[in-house]
């Protein structure tokens, strides 16, 4: 009698399934809510310690995201490889959507209305003309965040989603990513000199 040998052929393991790529972490919306909730209250009750909050925490956080993804980020990123890349940008672009809007807005909100309630707004104040040269660099720099970077990050988001991401458009837009707040990060060194020269 001769016997069978049963046979195992292995299959071949399923790729493995990259995370939903989601555009806009709706966990963090109630945050931002309070954050903005909480400029607006500041702005209405002329609240000065309200404003100089929202203004100092807003700035320093504005100008350390932007050196940090500039400086420290990018440098990282250009050694990942294009699937590690594609990794770190589902995780860290929608969280970037949601945080530099909120920086952004808090910053400017807060900072106008204390140059206002500090009479710098006036011409005939000596200080006036450091404060139109800020609200210069903070204008370009906000246009840049918001105009120019958040198109890019929105960008990268929706090319994740897609079932085969093209690599090569994923590290060309997160490039210009980190390029531009690398820029930003820089002229962000300059409001600091004008911020620290006003307080002077």
């Amino acid at each position: 009698m001769s016997a069978t040998a049963e046979v195992t052929i292995p299959t071949p393991e399923a790729p493995a399934t990259r995370p939903r790529v989601v555009i806009v972490p709706v966990r963090g919306l109630p945050i931002v809510g309070l954050v903005l909730i909480g400029v607006v209250v500041a702005i209405a009750r002329d609240a000065r310690w309200g404003l100089m909050f929202c203004h100092v925490v807003g700035g320093g956080l504005w100008t350390a995201i932007d050196l940090f993804v500039g400086f420290v980020v990018g440098p990282i990123i250009g050694r990942m490889s294009i699937p590690a890349r594609i990794e770190f940008s589902t995780r860290f672009m929608p969280k970037m959507l949601l945080i530099m809007p909120t920086v952004v807005t808090m910053t400017l909100a807060a900072g106008f209305q204390l140059a206002r309630l500090s009479g710098f707004l006036d011409t005939s104040n000596p200080r006036h003309t450091w404060v139109v040269v800020s609200f210069g660099v903070v204008g370009v720099m906000a246009v840049i965040a918001l105009a120019y970077l958040e198109p890019a990050n929105v960008a990268v988001l929706f090319e994740l989603r897609k079932p085969q991401p093209d690599g090569r458009v994923v590290e060309k837009l997160m490039r210009r990513f980190v390029y531009t707040a690398g820029i930003t990060g820089v002229m962000q060194v300059a409001t600091l000199v004008i911020m620290t020269r006003l307080a002077s």
